[in-house]
C-alpha cells in the first residue's frame, strides 16, 4: 500500500532575516524535523544589527527559553552558513544537545552536516567562547565573545567540510531565530 504524499515542509518566519532569502529557507526546511516546519513562525531572538556584537547579549536573549534554534552567519566574504539546534543556546559547564542538531552552510549550494553518531559534542557555551561540535580538538564552529571573529574545522561530530571559505573567518551579520 502506498503511503501518503509527504505535506511540503516551510519555513515561515516572524519576521525579515538580513542574511537568508526566501528560496535558502526553503532548501534549509526539510531538513529540520518536521514538528519544526508546521506553520508556526520562527521568531528573530537576536541579531547583530539590532543587539550588537556580544555573546552575553545572545545568551541574555534566550534566557529561560528552552526552544529549537536556527542560527545563521553571513561573513565579511559573505559565505552563509550556521547550525541547527533542538534546545536553545546557553552557557553550560558541559555539551549538551541532541542527535537533532546539525551544521549547514550555503556554498553556493546547501550542504548540511547530520550527527554522524561519533560522540555527543553538540554545543557549549561560557561567556568568551560558543562551539558547536567537536572532537580531536577540532570544532565544527566556534564563535568568541565578541562574535567579531569564530572559526569552522572538519569534526567528529558532524563530519563536516569547513563552514566557511576559510578556517578563521570574521562575523558580518549573526542571527538567531527561535521557535517559542
Amino acid at each position: 500500500m502506498a503511503s501518503p504524499p509527504k505535506e511540503p515542509s516551510e519555513l515561515l518566519l516572524n519576521g525579515r532575516s538580513s542574511i537568508l532569502k526566501s528560496g535558502e529557507m526553503q532548501q534549509l526546511a526539510p531538513h529540520l524535523p518536521p514538528r519544526m516546519t508546521t506553520g508556526h513562525p520562527w521568531s528573530l531572538l537576536y541579531c547583530t544589527a539590532r543587539n550588537g556584537f556580544s555573546l552575553k547579549t545572545l545568551y541574555r536573549s534566550m534566557t529561560s527559553l528552552s526552544c529549537p534554534v536556527l542560527l545563521v552567519i553571513r561573513d565579511t566574504n559573505g559565505q552563509m552558513f550556521g547550525a541547527f539546534s533542538s534546545t536553545s543556546i546557553r552557557v553550560s559547564s558541559s555539551f549538551y544537545g541532541t542527535g537533532e542538531t546539525f551544521l549547514f552552510s550555503f556554498s553556493p549550494e546547501l550542504k548540511v552536516f547530520k550527527w554522524t553518531g561519533s560522540n555527543t559534542f553538540f554545543m557549549k557555551g561560557d561567556a568568551d567562547l560558543l562551539v558547536i561540535g567537536g572532537g580531536s580538538g577540532k570544532f565544527g564552529l566556534w564563535l568568541d565573545g565578541d562574535l567579531y571573529r569564530g572559526g569552522s574545522c572538519p569534526c567528529e561530530t558532524f563530519n563536516n567540510e569547513t563552514l566557511s571559505h576559510q578556517e578563521e573567518f570574521f562575523i558580518q551579520d549573526l542571527e538567531v531565530w527561535a521557535l517559542p
